[in-house]
């Protein structure tokens, strides 16, 4: 890691999935995790499987996201790593059975993945701003974002997911050159078909038939290969302002 030893890695939506996956990455690398996540049962378990710390927080809700960090820089000190993993994953056409998508459904799902990364994101930031360079070249620290390949090839359903996900790749680098001088990087992660507790709730056949859909690996993505990119991120510090597509090269089709 670039940074010292122990350094406050925050990730939300670490309690399960990418995020769980990339918390227990960061812990290996020697930082000391703290998990932000609505689910208080499983953001413990896994802070105290990594001896990390758990943060009940909505990403949507600033002063949440606010509360959170406040308890992290009272506790551990500034956080110099913050990766943004929560999200929905809503399907709902634009126009399905005579009805419009229902707008609720789509502001729910920029809030959450859109704005919850925001609030995350540019909270850490400031934070990370405000204290001493403590890696090469100044660095004070690395924000990742996570995307989608549906903000480049959104399916049937997935407007409001595509939308949300858009934002994420349009907001990368312009933060990153907001917080340039500030000795602060940001990535953006797009992955493609993952295996994720989502996954989990399908029939095992579906499963595989998406994982077919990827040229190469034919399979379904692995939390530890998003981990792994992660901490790529964290370490080379010439990566910025970058989406860097994770997929197998997939590019998926309309349904």
């Amino acid at each position: 890691m670039i940074f010292e030893n122990s350094a406050v890695a925050v990730v939300s939506g670490g309690a399960s999935g990418l995020g769980a996956a990339t918390a227990r990455k960061l812990s290996e690398m020697g930082a000391r995790v703290v998990v932000f996540d609505l689910n208080i049962q499983a953001g413990e378990a896994v802070a105290q499987e990594l001896g990390g710390v758990f943060q009940h927080v909505d990403v949507a809700d600033p002063a949440s996201v606010a509360a959170g960090f406040e308890a992290v820089l009272a506790t551990l000190g500034t956080p110099r790593v913050m990766v943004n993993c929560a999200g929905i994953a809503p399907a709902v056409k634009t126009v399905s059975r005579g009805a419009a998508h229902d707008p609720a459904i789509f502001a729910k799902a920029v809030q959450v993945n859109l704005i919850g990364s925001f609030n995350c994101a540019s909270q850490a930031a400031c934070l990370m701003a405000a204290a001493d360079p403590c890696g090469s070249d100044g660095a004070r620290g690395v924000i990742v974002n996570t995307a989608s390949v549906a903000a480049y090839d959104g399916q049937i359903g997935q407007v409001a997911y595509s939308a949300s996900k858009g934002g994420i790749v349009g907001m990368t680098l312009p933060m990153a050159r907001d917080l340039a001088d500030k000795g602060i990087r940001v990535c953006a992660i797009a992955p493609g078909i993952f295996a994720t507790p989502m996954m989990d709730g399908m029939p095992q056949e579906v499963q595989d038939a998406l994982g077919a859909q990827v040229p190469f690996p034919r399979r379904l993505g692995q939390g530890a290969e998003y981990a792994n990119l992660v901490g790529h991120i964290i370490d080379n510090q010439m990566l910025n302002g970058e989406v860097i597509r994770l997929d197998g090269a997939i590019r998926m089709a309309p349904r």
